[in-house]
């Protein structure tokens, strides 16, 4: 998370000590000039000044969240290259005001005094407010960059506390500081930061359509480099750095970068005039004295509540009166006979349904385009009496609601036509019979795996009859990959599994115990110096299983909607087992297992890939180059026969094959969403 909080911390550091900074030269000339009865009115700006920052960053979260994906990413990426220009005017202006922050502050101040108590609220609000819509707009833009990460919002909070406990060590004078050159180093720092915001914000443009070069790519290093490793981790938080960047990323990076730190550089190196010494403080007796409370005219708490007060109210009502109205607040009605009833044309970009079954039944709910039957959103067995929301992005088509019952016909809703741009992305449904076609081209894939399988488990058997077991330590690791690579996970070959490549966990006696089975067993005894006699019933054992399991298969049950989730599921198994080691019996064999569910994967990803295509173009694409980024691990971990016990990989080889598995499975999640069958009738 340190990764994502770094830059969040740094802003928050500075512009922290920068606000407070300003706060305690404000308190102290209130101080030294003996009108203490005055700092409620700098308290009060200081906290208006707050509730307006806070209230601007709920705004832009709102705004962000009404808007469809492409008019968010543009929408991201304005605010990014905005945050980046005051970013770039803040570090400037502090290198050259640090030095008379100070002075300048006690004549604003000494102004104000002279003005009434209205002007020291105004120059304690102007003061601490530039510095905290500043922060609230770099911690937008980089939260967003960071996606659901706390690391922002965590970063950003320590700076914060930090800024403050240095303004109040200054301020007590217990503590010394060199706030030029604390400026100047965190300024050169922030400048790099800055230039990865600048390329970040402009990539998002390039997502929104507002800018070109989308697919121009300079850089392309996603096939080379695990995404996943902790220094790839730490340069994409901190620098926004990617491993595929556009052309316009790189130039306007380099460009930035190499104009903005020369100018400051320069600046920095540049010969300052020395500060004119300050004129010495007046007596307290001389000090202007404010015009006097006026009792009775109103509490002193007013002002201030009112000044916290308004910002919040104003945003809260930007928030209100900008949702979406005709979907989020309607309610929906579905029912076996009737559905959508109260169903408007919704306004274009993301909507919120609240969808009632009135009926009998519980119920499937879709939104859908009726000439496609695509589905925009759904809701999964609506309780009768119940109220769910249901959200979803709505550009310009037509919509219309089905409900599906638990038993009966479905019903579908009037149409209705939305006018407007945007972009909203279906998902085409999958029926069972769209599925027969890869799933009995996959059964017939692991029919002929079990073929081979049962013929290498009759070889194992008889090696070890034989009393061959250094042959048969090599046909064990053959065997034990084809059936690896048969997709063995979740349950798919019923009770078969348990008996064929179960694990000694929590069987009483272990490696031991009677029940203890299959290659693991094998594996166990060929590796720990057990004899011939002692494995032959293991091996006659699991040479029955097989036999078992080819007969049985092609009369198991099979639901067709579990195809896609195997995809997942292998290789969540392989994480969870293999790469962890968990499943080594002494062979040290667990990366060639690895390898062969990967095998079972990519024959799994070749029968869904016409219906993949059709619905996600680019995700296949994008998981073969994550599978072959594995393959080129796994192949590096063994020469000839020989396989690296995953213990014995070096720390950075072992996270980077973790990492490459990784962003595998969250590359292959939407797998099960795409072609998840959904009820029709």
């Amino acid at each position: 998370m340190w990764d994502d909080a770094f830059p969040s911390f740094l802003i928050g550091l500075r512009e922290g000590l920068e606000a407070g900074l300003i706060v305690s030269i404000l308190v102290a000339t209130l101080v030294r000039a003996e009108a203490r009865s005055r700092l409620p009115q700098v308290w009060t700006g200081v906290l208006a000044a707050i509730a307006v920052a806070m209230s601007f960053g709920a705004v832009l979260t709102f705004t962000a969240a009404s808007m469809p994906q492409t008019a968010q990413e543009a929408f991201g990426g304005t605010l990014s290259v905005i945050a980046v220009a005051f970013v770039t005017a803040m570090v400037f202006w502090m290198r050259r005001s640090a030095r008379n922050l100070s002075s300048e502050l006690k004549q604003k101040v000494t102004g104000a005094l002279a003005m009434g108590s209205g002007m020291l609220v105004l120059t304690s609000f102007l003061a601490v407010g530039r510095e905290g819509l500043e922060t609230a707009l770099f911690l937008w833009t980089t939260a967003q960059a960071a996606g659901e990460s706390a690391g922002p919002l965590t970063g950003a909070a320590i700076g914060l506390v930090l800024a403050a406990g240095l303004c109040w060590g200054l301020y007590r004078r217990v503590l010394k500081i060199n706030l030029t050159k604390f400026f100047t180093a965190t300024g050169v720092v922030l400048v790099v930061i800055a230039a990865g915001v600048l390329g970040y914000g402009l990539r998002d443009l390039q997502e929104g359509g507002v800018l070109p070069g989308r697919t121009a790519y300079a850089v392309d290093l996603a096939g080379s480099i695990d995404a996943g490793s902790w220094y790839s981790t730490l340069v994409q938080g901190v620098f926004n750095l990617m491993p595929t960047m556009t052309w316009l990323q790189v130039v306007a990076y380099v460009g930035y970068l190499v104009v903005v730190m020369t100018l400051f550089v320069r600046g920095v190196r540049a010969t300052a005039p020395k500060p004119k010494p300050e004129p010495a403080e007046r007596p307290a007796a001389e000090a202007p004295a404010g015009p006097r409370s006026r009792t009775g005219r109103r509490p002193a708490w007013v002002v201030p509540v009112a000044v916290v007060a308004v910002p919040a109210v104003i945003a809260a009502l930007v928030v209100a009166l900008g949702r979406p109205k005709p979907a989020g607040d309607q309610t929906v009605a579905v029912s076996e006979t009737d559905c959508g009833k109260g169903f408007t044309a919704p306004t274009p970009g993301r909507q919120t349904f609240r969808m009632h079954n009135t009926g009998r039944q519980a119920s499937e709910v879709y939104l859908v385009d009726p000439s496609t039957n695509a589905v925009y959103g759904e809701i999964e067995g609506l309780a009768p009496g119940t109220t769910r929301d249901l959200v979803a992005t709505v550009a310009g088509g037509t919509y219309a609601w089905r409900c599906v019952p638990a038993s009966g016909k479905a019903v579908t809703s009037k149409p209705v036509t939305v006018r407007g741009g945007g972009a909203a992305k279906p998902v085409t449904p999958v029926s069972e019979q769209d599925l027969a076609g890869p799933l009995k081209a996959y059964k017939a894939y692991v029919g002929h795996g079990l073929d081979t399988l049962v013929g290498q488990t009759g070889t194992l058997r008889r090696d070890i009859e034989g009393g061959h077991l250094d042959k048969a330590r090599t046909d064990w690791l053959t065997a034990h990959r084809t059936y690896a690579s048969l997709g063995a996970a979740y349950g798919t070959f019923e009770d078969f599994d348990k008996k064929i490549d179960g694990r000694a966990d929590g069987l009483p006696g272990g490696e031991h115990d009677k029940d203890f089975t299959g290659f693991l067993r094998l594996e166990y005894g060929l590796w720990h110096g057990q004899s011939a006699k002692e494995l032959t019933g293991p091996a006659r054992q699991l040479d029955t299983d097989a036999a078992g399991l080819r007969k049985a298969f092609p009369s198991q049950d099979f639901d067709p909607g579990d195809l896609p989730l195997r995809a997942h599921e292998i290789l969540e198994n392989t994480l969870q087992f293999e790469l962890t080691g968990d499943t080594d019996e002494g062979s040290g064999t667990n990366l060639a297992t690895a390898d062969a569910n990967l095998t079972g994967t990519r024959e799994l990803l070749t029968v869904l890939e016409p219906l993949l295509t059709s619905r996600s173009p680019r995700l296949l694409p994008t998981v073969d180059a994550d599978i072959d980024r594995v393959h080129k691990l796994l192949d590096a971990a063994h020469d000839g026969g020989h396989w690296t016990p995953v213990e014995k990989l070096p720390a950075a080889g072992r996270q980077r094959l973790d990492g490459a598995t990784g962003q595998l499975l969250e590359d292959l999640a939407p797998v099960p969403d795409l072609l998840e069958i959904r009820k029709s009738a």
